[in-house]
């Protein structure tokens, strides 16, 4: 909520500049395009910036609305479907915008995997970008109300504060002290789900780098040898983190598990990433699969073994995507 304030003065701020602003950043762009032969990316991240801003004041604009008509939150119901509407516009606004701007192009396969709920969704972590993929590909188009299990950083974001603290999510404290605390939130969090409704998480718990790799590789070294060997043969992910994804499963019985992979997005984790242009005009393959509640282990030392094959499919996926082979 405190960052309300910086954000619509962002928004007044920017678009007021506009005319003064983009001519410059127009030309230094189109310098760099002359001597280094670089996208326009300051044209491009000015004008996301632009409809981000709008999103965001339009967005808590929505939400304010919708609180008041349901009696200033006192329908519970209505003020919950209000804002599970906000959110999936807000996420598909957001990425219609990276698409048109950077000319990005989707390519998804597997969606008749994702329905019916309840379901538990693991998804890759590779980008900054991934974030908007689950509310427009999942959410909106199979009406499914995802609970979230996310980083609390992203509270600093105004629209994720309000709409993901009104809805049923959980924001985990990655260092927290607590961890049994953490992981019994994220187990009620996955209790009592639909037939419409999912609850989802990052396995990875961080978006991939090749340090991020390196550390998880030195944290995962001179514990199970089994799995510090697998550890070592994945590429394009991360280790997965147990803890809460198992926690998870556990939690949604009898839900089934679905993933999402998507390769196209890899290395672009960082704002300055995105500024190096390798995002411009690529195609991005996303790609569903379910996993049948029945087919899941029960014990934990299997469930560990269990998660490590699945992402060693997507870890394969990933691979075979990125070579322009169908992937399995």
């Amino acid at each position: 909520m405190k960052t309300i304030p910086t954000f619509v003065g962002g928004m007044i701020l920017i678009v007021g500049l506009a005319p003064v602003l983009l001519p410059l950043v127009a030309a230094a762009d189109a310098i760099r395009w002359l001597v280094r032969r670089r996208h326009w990316m300051g044209t491009r991240l000015y004008l996301f910036g632009l409809v981000y801003l709008a999103a965001e004041s339009i967005g808590l604009l929505a939400l304010g609305t919708v609180w008041a008509a349901a009696g200033f939150g006192r329908f519970r119901s209505f003020l919950l479907r209000g804002t599970f509407a906000i959110q999936q516009a807000w996420a598909g606004t957001l990425l219609a915008a990276v698409r048109g701007i950077f000319g990005i192009r989707l390519e998804v396969t597997g969606q008749d995997a994702i329905a019916p709920g309840p379901i538990l969704l693991m998804v890759r972590h590779a980008s900054i970008v991934d974030n908007l993929l689950p509310a427009t590909l999942v959410g909106r188009p199979h009406s499914i109300r995802l609970r979230y299990v996310l980083k609390r950083e992203l509270l600093s974001d105004p629209c994720l504060d309000v709409a993901g603290n009104r809805l049923p999510n959980y924001f985990v404290t990655r260092d927290s002290k607590d961890s049994e605390g953490e992981l019994k939130a994220i187990r009620e969090l996955g209790g009592g789900l639909g037939r419409n409704d999912g609850v989802l998480i990052y396995p990875e718990g961080t978006r991939f780098t090749a340090a991020k790799q390196a550390r998880a590789l030195e944290r995962l070294e001179g514990g199970d040898p089994d799995i510090f060997e697998r550890a070592q043969r994945l590429r394009h992910v991360l280790p997965p983190r147990p803890g809460g994804t198992l926690t998870l499963l556990d939690a949604t019985d009898p839900a089934d598990v679905v993933v999402l992979a998507h390769q196209g997005l890899d290395g672009f984790a960082h704002l300055r990433d995105i500024w190096e242009g390798g995002m411009v005009n690529t195609t991005v393959t996303v790609g569903f699969w379910r996993i049948p509640r029945s087919e899941l282990p029960v014990e934990r030392a299997n469930q560990i073994t269990w998660l490590y094959d699945v992402w060693t499919r997507l870890d394969t996926w990933i691979d075979e995507a990125g070579r322009g082979i169908a992937p399995s």
